[in-house]
């Protein structure tokens, strides 16, 4: 064979093709069109964000409700002031920060549910 009668191989560097995938079950579709099963998503991420709400709540009453019982034992207008002035905000602070976590964590899970995202 000659060399004029080979072929020439053309080298294309476009784009790969990609096959449409096929149309997938979507939880945000659910969530849209208020099925059932969307709304049992939905009130799934209602029910953690209200658990979550509930136990920030519950702790804070718990140390409020002893607050009274700590300065009566004390009998000390100062530590009295003090505790309410100082001892106080650290653990509000702590409580608010958890509370956010825990709230940002839950909607991260129900984003990742809805897109159809494996668990990390």
């Amino acid at each position: 064979m000659s060399a004029e009668s080979t072929p020439r191989r053309e080298v294309v560097t476009g784009e790969p093709r990609r096959v449409r995938p096929l149309p997938r079950y979507r939880a945000q579709s659910e969530i849209d069109e208020q099925t059932a099963l969307g709304g049992a998503y939905v009130r799934s991420l209602m029910r953690s964000q209200l658990r979550a709400g509930l136990t920030v709540f519950a702790v804070l009453a718990l140390v409020a409700g002893t607050l009274p019982l700590v300065f009566e034992a004390l009998h000390s207008n100062a530590v009295v002031w003090a505790v309410l002035g100082f001892a106080t905000y650290p653990p509000l602070t702590l409580a608010a920060w958890w509370y956010v976590r825990r709230a940002e964590r839950n909607e991260r899970d129900f984003a990742r549910l809805v897109e159809g995202l494996p668990a990390p």
